[in-house]
């Protein structure tokens, strides 16, 4: 009996002097298991595949017969793809050539991948933490709901526009020295979409003067099938913005005119002055109104020059007690890698 219980803490003190010892070790002796992960998140790199394409990516691990990676394109998404379509070599090839470990002289990035993620970044630019403009709209708002930033997608409405297009022209001829008149009536007593700042900024996708349409005024954006939906349209560089307050007239809201060139005067009480700013690489206009709204309803609407106004106008209401949208676009949360076991 007082031999085995001799033997039993011989064996206990003999595995606590082993986990000292390994505890003492360093980091890489303790450890021989080589790592399958490469590229840090700070940095991003090319997965080459065999067919000679490549996917932007943050990191990436094999697995198996299967690479696992978080997409450098669609915000670190992890995503996978068959081993036996990657060619390893030629990517830790390019990594070493263009990665951290390059020599000091060798920018971390190409100039063509440079480009490429500027370019991207330009025509989804980020306006809050974790929110990005989509490729597929053209017309939206910023607003906040319970203090959390929103992106409000805005219809355009007037005559028989296409709903699937977000940018028509639908021209209409003003006389500036004539008293407002009635322009447009919008149907309904108040919009779908009403927003909850009293100083909401508006977002225009804005085109390119080289493929526009001669007969409507559209422009057309390429996306490059980004997003696999229809290309939406843009504005013209050229055109101007404003906001009208609407006259609610039974079951519906009237857009009377307006002088384009005598905006903020007492005779134009309705007509808000809007800011504009192009964002960085052109495709996006940001609008910000001059001074705030007060509860009610209102139309962004494009001025094409002093004497023509766009009469697809984009309608929304401001009421800071109003529900969420159903639309709204949300910050997309930041989701961790997780490693899930194959069948």
């Amino acid at each position: 009996m007082a031999v085995t219980h001799l033997c039993f803490h011989r064996r206990r003190w003999g595995t606590f002097f082993l986990l000292l010892t390994l505890a003492a070790l360093p980091a890489p002796i303790r450890s021989q298991q080589p790592s399958t992960t490469h590229a840090q998140s700070s940095q991003r790199t090319r997965l080459i595949l065999k067919d000679g394409s490549y996917q932007l990516v943050l990191s990436y691990k094999v697995s198996g017969d299967v690479v696992q990676y978080r997409s450098a394109e669609r915000n670190g998404e992890t995503e996978e793809i068959p081993l036996a379509l990657v060619d390893l070599p030629a990517t830790t090839k390019w990594a070493q050539e263009h990665g951290a470990g390059a020599t000091q002289d060798r920018p971390v990035l190409s100039p063509e991948l440079a480009r490429e993620e500027a370019d991207r970044a330009a025509r989804t630019p980020e306006i809050a933490p974790g929110l990005r403009l989509p490729e597929e709209l053209s017309v939206l708002a910023f607003d906040t709901f319970n203090s959390a930033p929103e992106l409000i997608p805005l219809v355009q409405q007037g005559g028989d526009l296409n709903k699937e297009t977000a940018h028509n022209v639908l021209k209409a001829a003003i006389n500036p020295s004539s008293s407002p008149h009635r322009l447009l009536d919008i149907p309904g007593d108040h919009s779908d979409v009403q927003l909850h700042l009293a100083a909401p900024v508006f977002y225009v996708r804005l085109g390119s003067d080289d493929s526009a349409d001669a007969d409507s005024g559209t422009i057309t954006v390429d996306t490059h099938g980004a997003s696999g939906r229809e290309t939406p349209s843009g504005g013209a560089e050229k055109s101007g913005y404003k906001i009208e307050r609407l006259s609610v007239l039974g079951d519906m809201r009237v857009l009377n005119s307006f002088r384009p060139g005598l905006v903020n005067s007492k005779r134009q009480p309705d007509v808000i002055e809007v800011h504009a700013e192009t964002l960085t690489g052109g495709h996006w206009l940001k609008l910000s109104p001059a001074t705030p709204l007060e509860i009610g309803e209102y139309a962004l609407v494009e001025v094409l020059s002093d004497r023509e106004v766009n009469l697809g106008i984009w309608d929304f209401g401001v009421h800071p007690a109003a529900r969420d949208n159903a639309e709204a676009i949300r910050p997309a949360p930041k989701r961790a890698a997780v490693l899930k076991d194959r069948p």
